[in-house]
């Protein structure tokens, strides 16, 4: 089994590399790869830079050229459902693409010629990264400086499960995140990668999960809370987690 962690931006991914052992990095494709090792088992860590196409080119790099078996997509995400606040962790139990409309040719949101708008996350990935929040969630306060945590509200972290959405649009007015919420009540949060991803492992068989911190609430003020919640807790949060989800799988029998 071959891991892969990717995100779209470097920050995202803070501290990561530092806790692989054996790591070297090969340039493909306009893409920098870490390639290493945990605890024994060789991870891959890629940046996919923003949007649906780059995260499925780099996707479909990691499998071709790294054979990797497994991807995991963690980053940031605006929120959307009730009771989804900044600082909160959502998990992906599906992804949909908000921005697929074939209509009147396909249902609208559905991939044309796939028969479906949802694509399911690995139980097995989505259930570590769940366990891994949560164990983050009761020490967060050994985790984060209580400065950052009464600035972004951490100390009320909450773990969420469900379903994420994807599109080529950085969701920054609130009138257009209500119209998400009317039309997909069920997202809990949105993004601009992780359902182009979840078609790609699709294809090739390969298992997919992704992690979302969440860093707004996708309205009017996401594009100020957006760059300070990246450089205070993105990329911690996503290093605990995933640590604590890789550490999980060395414990499973290869």
């Amino acid at each position: 089994m071959t891991l892969a962690i990717l995100s779209a931006l470097p920050q995202e991914q803070t501290g990561l590399r530092a806790l692989l052992d054996q790591p070297r990095l090969e340039q493909h494709a306009g893409r920098e790869y870490c390639l290493g090792l945990w605890a024994g088992r060789p991870v891959v860590l890629a940046l996919s830079r923003i949007g649906k196409v780059a995260a499925a080119t780099t996707a479909t790099a990691l499998i071709e050229r790294f054979g990797v078996t497994d991807i995991v997509f963690s980053g940031v995400a605006g929120g959307l459902g009730e009771g989804v606040t900044v600082g909160d962790v959502v998990v992906a139990s599906h992804c949909l693409q908000h921005d697929m409309d074939a209509s009147p040719l396909f249902p609208r949101y559905e991939v044309p010629l796939y028969g479906q708008a949802q694509f399911a996350c690995d139980p097995v990935l989505a259930e570590g990264l769940r366990v891994a929040a949560q164990a983050v969630q009761a020490r967060v306060g050994s985790h984060f400086d209580a400065s950052v945590r009464r600035q972004y509200g951490l100390d009320a972290m909450q773990v969420h499960q469900g379903l994420l959405i994807s599109g080529d649009r950085f969701v920054s007015a609130a009138d257009e995140a209500l119209g998400l919420r009317a039309r997909l009540p069920e997202a809990l949060a949105v993004e601009m990668e992780a359902a182009a991803v979840a078609q790609v492992c699709h294809d090739y068989g390969v298992r997919f999960a992704a992690l979302r911190t969440i860093s707004d609430r996708a309205d009017d003020q996401a594009h100020v809370d957006f760059p300070a919640f990246l450089e205070a807790v993105a990329g911690r949060c996503t290093t605990l987690i995933v640590g604590g989800l890789l550490d999980h799988l060395s414990q499973q029998p290869s």
